[in-house]
């Protein structure tokens, strides 16, 4: 039918062009944030692709859902604007009309976004949860590079290596400045080895000698040694299971019964039925008179957009911390969304509210009934 395949046509490419743009302004701002983590020592400066890539992915949801609803209202506010609504109003198609070609051309998009959400999103957060918790859980011996100046995992501690084997088990000529039991302590060594005790990696010095330098007091202590061994940082495993519910998978939040599994689980499902909504709601803001500019309903779309994603947010923590039950939060949120949207279609597919003079200029843009053969 040449109604539901133009409509569906002009969709497509609206909404290709908006997917391409979204993901590539995605894309830099997630690459821009991975080399500040990367400088920062919390992600390793060769992967920082890699979690770039995880995620974009993470966040494939909710550029989904944007693309759906800006490439349905960019699509619609033309139609008006070109008064292509007006041809389609007189010969008899109605705002409820276009539900079905819309929901034809989403359905794929929507189910992908279910996929991304219940799947895509967990596994994509484990993925780079696990990748930082390996590179931050390494020794302080193995952050430096030789010939650098480099903080330790907490903070507390500066290195400096002369030359490291290539196993980076092993260094020359190192140089340790740190704060510890309100002194400073600077220590200077031949060699150092990396040793592993129980769950903890030490640096075991050799030859060296120590400064020790109480800060608010006056004084200098110096001691000599052979050996000395200090914590390296980072542990030989996991020092148990902390993987936060973002990085869970939906089975295992579907068997939490616990306030901040709930949470999780009310916003994936709630990307979906955002994404069910948007569709309806883009319907509805699309509607715009030729004859005064597209802003304002533009404006509108955006706000509807951001107001309705911040408050599947805001319910997330919400459940999170006890305040609502995940039920109750789901009917209101977006049971209450489904029906003003409805209400709102039912009301400019009727023109309630909206006398129209005869022969005016409104009336020639309302729906015609459908007159069936008989």
């Amino acid at each position: 039918m040449l109604f539901h395949s133009s409509l569906r046509k002009e969709l497509s490419r609206s909404f290709g062009a908006t997917l391409v743009v979204l993901v590539t302004i995605v894309m830099t701002m997630m690459l821009i944030r991975t080399l500040g983590l990367a400088s920062k020592g919390s992600v390793n400066p060769q992967e920082v692709f890699l979690v770039m890539a995880y995620t974009v992915l993470g966040y494939m949801p909710t550029i989904l859902s944007l693309s759906l609803f800006i490439a349905i209202v960019g699509t619609l506010s033309r139609m008006y604007r070109d008064s292509e609504m007006v041809i389609w109003f007189s010969s008899g198609r109605g705002l409820t009309d276009f539900i079905k070609p819309l929901f034809r051309f989403a359905w794929p998009v929507l189910i992908l976004i279910a996929v991304m959400a219940l799947v895509g999103w967990p596994w994509a957060n484990s993925q780079t949860i696990g990748m930082r918790k390996q590179y931050e859980q390494r020794s302080d011996i193995e952050r430096v590079a030789p010939g650098e100046f480099r903080e330790s995992a907490g903070r507390v501690r500066v290195f400096f290596i002369d030359k490291e084997t290539a196993d980076n088990s092993k260094a020359t000529n190192v140089f340790i400045w740190s704060i510890e039991r309100n002194m400073q302590i600077t220590t200077s060594a031949r060699s150092g080895s990396i040793e592993n005790i129980g769950n903890s990696r030490y640096l075991l010095l050799n030859n060296g000698q120590r400064l020790e330098q109480p800060i608010a007091q006056t004084g200098l202590k110096i001691s000599e040694f052979k050996t000395y061994g200090t914590r390296a940082g980072g542990n030989n495993g996991l020092a148990g299971d902390t993987t936060p519910p973002r990085a869970l998978n939906t089975l295992s939040l579907l068997r939490d019964p616990s306030d901040p599994s709930r949470g999780e689980l009310a916003w994936r499902i709630g990307m979906l039925l955002t994404a069910v909504n948007f569709v309806l709601l883009a319907l509805n803001v699309s509607s715009a008179n030729p004859r005064v500019g597209r802003s304002g309903n533009l404006l509108l779309a955006l706000f509807a957009f951001v107001v309705y994603y911040n408050m599947l947010n805001l319910g997330q923590s919400w459940i999170s911390s006890g305040k609502y039950s995940l039920g109750g939060f789901m009917v209101l949120l977006h049971g209450g969304v489904l029906l003003i949207n409805l209400a709102w279609l039912g009301i400019r597919q009727n023109n309630w509210g909206r006398p129209v003079k005869p022969g005016s200029s409104t009336a020639a843009v309302l729906p015609t009934p459908k007159i069936e053969p008989t």
